[in-house]
Order: structure tokens, then sequence, then C-alpha cells
């Protein structure tokens, strides 16, 4: 008859069954390791091709280049050539760059542009008696063209493009006139009231009535004094206008 303890010796005790077990064990465990630490690597492997492969945005510098300057009134120099190029409403004179419209500078400082934003998209409507702001564009024997830019009361809001305006030599003082270019020059702005909507005839007769602001026809600097007499800062030079009593003021 066998011998069934030496047989069964080796593992009579269980513990090379437990041996055997817990190296099972062990070496699942590391392999379930090495799995979780392989995927990890995985995961992170192609989130790096992702990250690599989306663009990198830019950043919204059409925001940050822009910027806003002060209130304007038509004719006021807002920078000059050397600095900037002109934009919407504006135009250039001698090197300066001018409002033709009432709003707020923007200035662009990435294309080095500078503009004027009209304070309102909504126009007025003009009527006969309306007295309103504009700017001389251009003088004949008997005539003054001028440019209308504002209303008196709504100069806040832009107006609509109504074509040149006149003011006849008759209707520009309560005097003979005997020169128009002593009495007005070109780009100055002035301050005139409708006398006739049809032929867009102005009037500048009343004292309260005439250029607010004059510019020198030498150098084109703005012009400083009382009365109907002014002289250039820049070049001395002594001119005469028809001047309005608000003349310098900024009140219109």
């Amino acid at each position: 008859m066998p011998d069934l303890r030496k047989r069964w010796d080796p593992g009579a005790d269980g513990s090379n069954i437990l041996k055997t077990k817990r190296g099972i064990n062990i070496k699942l465990k590391k392999r379930s390791v090495l799995r979780k630490v392989n995927r990890n690597r995985e995961v992170a492997d192609v989130e790096a091709v992702d990250n690599q492969a989306q663009p990198v945005q830019p950043a919204q510098e059409s925001a940050d280049s822009e910027r806003l300057g002060a209130f304007v009134l038509p004719g006021d120099p807002i920078g000059t050539t050397e600095e900037f190029r002109a934009g919407a409403q504006t135009y250039e004179n001698a090197g300066s760059i001018c409002a033709t419209a009432t709003g707020t500078v923007k200035i662009n400082d990435k294309d080095r542009t500078i503009s004027v934003i009209p304070s309102t998209s909504t126009p007025p409507v003009l009527k006969r008696g309306d007295v309103v702001i504009g700017q001389v564009t251009g003088l004949r024997e008997s005539l003054v063209l001028v440019a209308i830019a504002g209303v008196k009361g709504v100069i806040d809001r832009a107006i609509p493009d109504v074509g040149p305006s006149v003011i006849h030599v008759s209707n520009i003082k309560n005097a003979y006139v005997k020169d128009i270019s002593r009495e007005f020059g070109l780009f100055d702005i002035v301050k005139a009231r409708i006398t006739d909507l049809k032929n867009m005839r102005l009037d500048t007769s009343e004292p309260e009535l005439g250029v607010m602001k004059a510019f020198c026809s030498k150098c084109r600097t703005a012009m400083t004094g009382n009365g109907s007499k002014l002289v250039c800062p820049e070049c001395k030079q002594v001119e005469t206008r028809k001047t309005s009593t608000d003349y310098g003021t900024g009140i219109i």
C-alpha cells in the first residue's frame, strides 16, 4: 500500500498552494498596474498630439488697438498727417487732419488711422430759420460756398448731405461789402441762418452770426483776436472777417 503521507507531504499543510496562489495574485496585480500605466501613457500621448494639432488662437487685437478721444466739432484739428492717416469723417489741411462731423475721435493704433464717430446716425430735418454750422469750401465774386455740418440745438447729430449752401454778398452783413475775401476765408467755420431751403441760401448779417473760427490764409493756423481784426499766432498775419460775437468761444 503506498505511503500517502509521503505523496501528500509537499502540500500537506497547503503552504505550496498558498504560495502559488499568492504568486499568481502578485503577477495579476503587476499586470493590471502595467496596463493602467500604459493606458495613461497612451492618453497623454493622444492629448499631446491634439494640443499640437490645434492652432493657437490669436488675441483679439482690434479691440485693444482702438481707442476713443475727445468730442469734436467740424473743423477741429484732431491730428497730423505725420502721425496718422485720415479716416472717416475727416479731411487733410496743410499737414493737419480735421473733423468734418460732430462726434468722438477714434484712433486705431494698429493701422495708424484717425477718424470721427458721428454722435448719432439719425439726421435732423432742416427747415427755414434754422441756425447751422458749416465750413467755407469756396469763394466766388459774389458768393461764399458753405458745407453745412450741423444744426444749432441738435449739434450732436450729423445732418444729411444737402449739397453746397451759399451766402450771397447781400446777406453777409448789414453794410457794403467790397471784397468777399475780407469777410470769409477758406476752411473758416461759420454760423449762419437758413433763409431759403430750396436753394440753400444762408444769411450771416445778425451780430451772433458769421465766422466762428478763422484760419490764416498763409499757414492755415487758427487765428485769434477780437472784433473783425484777427491775428495769426504763428506767422503774425493780420486779416479781417465778418466774425460772430461768439468767435473763439466755442459757443454755438
